[in-house]
């Protein structure tokens, strides 16, 4: 004999008043505000980037044009067909339209593949190397910077403070060259680039998994040394000033614990500013990935921009640019969000 559970069935009055409650709070609001003003930040952006794109002088098939071997017809045939031949105006609303309402973002002239395939391909490991550097920049940058307050002025804390000085003191082109060096002089011990190794599909998903990771090692840490020195001496600076706040005072004078009284009290809000830093992370790393992918042939949405300008593939360059903004947007929708869950003070209805 078998037993059914009883089956939930809402009225539409219900369904309704749910459905309302959900669109008008106050986390959708914000986040429908936050859409609207990022679709009008794309559309201006990608306006700019286009036409900025074109201040270059040429254009994708200047080497076509060299070669005597291909005839002024075929030349002409590729125009009409990368859309080169129009105005600049109707380039850049004919690539909009496509994109706005078909969801196309064209044809790459160097890969003669559509580019949302290409991009399909390289986000996903641009997304990987910056998620992991941001967790590895965050588990060394905090727990420094808070020993670095607690311990002020002595010499743990001066040590810190020097190593993170020299962290922001040398570029991410630096950092890469060094972490090659490292693994030339070390090897087999780091791999010097690519993603996987060349079995790579024979091993088991665990060996993948692995595979994978072995190969994030140095691109991780190459993008992260220069984003941790930075983030421990704000982290440093922000508990400072946390603790030497009245209420802290109250509490040690109420005779709390000291692990409790920084730990609990000062460190949750010393976060707080942290948090909004999150979205800007994602800007840096895709910065510094321009360098990072290309020294440790990580296939990635950086490296493939590089590769786009110099071969002023225009609509792949677009599609990457737009990708690029869109990870900013939503970097920074996170944070806000992750802000308000972290301190309840905080009203995204106050945010701008």
């Amino acid at each position: 004999m078998t037993s059914t559970r009883p089956q939930i069935r809402r009225s539409p009055v219900e369904i309704w008043e749910l459905g309302r409650t959900t669109l008008t709070s106050e986390t959708s609001l914000y986040i429908l505000k936050r859409v609207l003003q990022a679709l009008l930040t794309l559309g201006l952006a990608s306006a700019f980037s286009f036409f900025i794109i074109q201040l270059s002088p040429g254009d994708f098939l200047d080497l076509y044009r060299q070669n005597p071997q291909i005839s002024p017809e075929t030349i002409q045939q590729l125009e009409k067909q990368f859309g080169l031949d129009q105005p600049l105006i109707n380039q850049y609303f004919l690539w909009l339209g496509q994109v706005v309402f078909h969801v196309n973002f064209g044809e790459s002239f160097a890969y003669q593949r559509p580019v949302a395939e290409i991009l399909s391909e390289r986000i996903p490991n641009t997304l990987l190397l910056s998620f992991a550097s941001i967790i590895v920049t965050w588990a060394i940058a905090i727990p420094l910077g808070i020993v670095g307050a607690v311990r002020q002025n002595q010499f743990l804390d001066k040590a810190l403070r020097v190593l993170s000085y020299v962290g922001q003191g040398i570029p991410t082109i630096i950092t890469g060259l060094l972490l090659l060096f490292l693994a030339q002089s070390t090897a087999p011990l780091f791999p010097i680039g690519g993603r996987t190794s060349i079995n790579h599909e024979d091993f088991t998903w665990l060996g993948k998994l692995l595979d994978i990771g072995w190969h994030m090692i140095l691109p991780t840490l190459a993008l992260s040394v220069t984003s941790y020195a930075g983030l421990q001496r704000i982290m440093r600076g922000q508990l400072l000033d946390v603790l030497r706040q009245d209420y802290i005072q109250t509490a040690r004078a109420k005779g709390l614990p000291e692990n409790r009284v920084i730990y609990v009290h000062a460190l949750r809000n010393a976060l707080n500013p942290m948090i909004t830093l999150l979205g800007f992370e994602f800007a840096s790393l895709l910065g510094g990935a321009f360098i990072t992918e290309n020294y440790f042939n990580w296939p990635g949405l950086g490296r493939l921009i590089l590769q786009a300008v110099q071969a002023q593939d225009l609509y792949l360059v677009m599609a990457s640019l737009m990708m690029g903004a869109v990870m900013l947007i939503a970097g920074n929708l996170l944070a806000d969000i992750t802000l308000t869950l972290v301190d309840p003070r905080i009203k995204l209805s106050e945010m701008t």
